[in-house]
């Protein structure tokens, strides 16, 4: 819902306003940059335009630009909008004409402010409030209604943002991730199994401005039906979040490692097996001169992921092993999937519950796991990391 004759997407970024002047400039330009790259994804066109703590789309297609943007990490919020000279008179007529066109009963409120020092404007951020509020108000009584206005709680809330040379009239505001712009920070490498919780860590670590380098692990025999296909197709929707990056999908075929653990461990297969898909993990980060890897794991969530037993994981790796859904549970991580699209390709089995034993073990010592895997589990994993084969990805 936008106004009638909007033409600009008002973007609004959070954590990037707190940083050093220089670490801001340059984290705005890079949002910018990716703005730019996902409103051409989508296939709008749109000019981005730096503003203090904002960035503007001006574009003919409002509505489209304002979901691109809320798709875009960094940006905390997109508002398609219309802009106008910032009078009282030109405010008070968008926020009439705006009301006119989507006021569909109930109570409404004016939310108003003013950019920029005090002698900016010869009228307050109150002054706005009122005046468009009683312009709002005559024309709700003009379409034959009874205005009635809700300060706290109101059914339908028109705001203008008043900065110096423009204002910027508005009814709706899309949420965005937040977070930092892709790019500001180091690559790191995301197993990715193809299930619900994978896709959702990786999206995360986007969201803080990581590129990600998506890595899976085939199970062979041990796989669910189409497990490889799913996993693909989870990370296709990842790729939409990184329009400018070429992201691809490094699968490790451990197919004969997952059948010799099977056959050779009983309790502690799945420690070794997560112990080799770490160190396989960070093997392709190694290449990719990535910094870290990333985890779909949850406290408690399985056999493998009590605290103990991420404990015991954690040594087979020398990199960081970033787990951003450590203290999650399912139904938050499963709503958050919905809400980024990842869900409806993640609901497939995994695999990992074919490979699991009867009784697996829940608190286990490294000692033990060590003693346990082969010998040569790590060489192996190093092996399978190098064979392995990457497919680019397709938006």
């Amino acid at each position: 819902m936008y106004p009638p004759g909007a033409d600009v997407v008002l973007v609004r970024h959070g954590e990037l306003g707190v940083k050093s002047e220089q670490v801001r400039r340059k984290m705005e330009d890079r949002l910018a940059e990716n703005l730019w790259a996902m409103v051409d994804s989508w296939g709008l066109t749109g000019d981005v335009e730096r503003g203090r703590n904002r960035l503007f789309v001006h574009t003919d297609a409002p509505d489209g630009v304002a979901r691109a943007a809320a798709d875009t990490s960094g940006v905390v919020s997109a508002s398609p909008a219309r802009s106008v000279e910032p009078t009282l008179s030109t405010i008070s007529e968008a926020l009439a004409e705006t009301a006119e066109a989507h006021f569909a009963g109930g109570t409404f409120a004016v939310d108003a402010h003013r950019a920029g020092p005090s002698d900016t404007h010869p009228f307050a951020s109150t002054d706005i409030e009122s005046e468009g509020g009683a312009a709002v108000w005559d024309a709700i009584e003009a379409m034959g209604e009874k205005p009635e206005v809700d300060l706290d709680d109101p059914n339908f809330t028109l705001s203008v943002e008043c900065r110096r040379d423009r204002a910027y009239v508005f009814c709706d505001t899309l949420d965005g991730p937040g977070g930092l712009p892709l790019g500001t920070q180091r690559p790191v490498v995301a197993l990715v199994s193809g299930g619900i919780d994978s896709p959702v860590a990786a999206w995360k670590l986007l969201s803080r401005g990581c590129p990600v380098e998506p890595v899976y692990v085939d199970l062979g025999d041990y796989g669910g039906p189409d497990h490889r296909a799913r996993a693909e197709a989870t990370v296709e929707r990842l790729a939409d979040f990184a329009p400018g990056e070429s992201m691809r999908l490094h699968v490790v075929d451990a197919g004969d490692v997952v059948a010799d653990l099977a056959a050779e461990l009983d309790d502690l297969r799945m420690l070794a097996l997560r112990r080799f898909m770490l160190a396989a993990a960070e093997a392709v980060a190694e290449d990719e001169d990535a910094v870290g890897v990333v985890t779909g794991e949850a406290i408690g969530q399985k056999s493998s992921q009590t605290s103990a037993n991420i404990a015991v994981t954690d040594d087979a790796a020398s990199l960081p092993v970033h787990r951003p859904l450590l203290t999650m549970d399912k139904a938050a991580i499963t709503n958050l999937a919905r809400d980024i699209g990842t869900f409806e390709d993640a609901t497939v089995d995994t695999g990992c519950n074919r490979v699991a034993p009867e009784l697996p073990e829940t608190n286990a010592s490294l000692a033990a796991v060590r003693a346990a895997e082969p010998d040569d589990l790590f060489e192996r994993a190093r092996a399978c990391a190098a064979a392995r084969s990457v497919v680019p990805i397709e938006r």
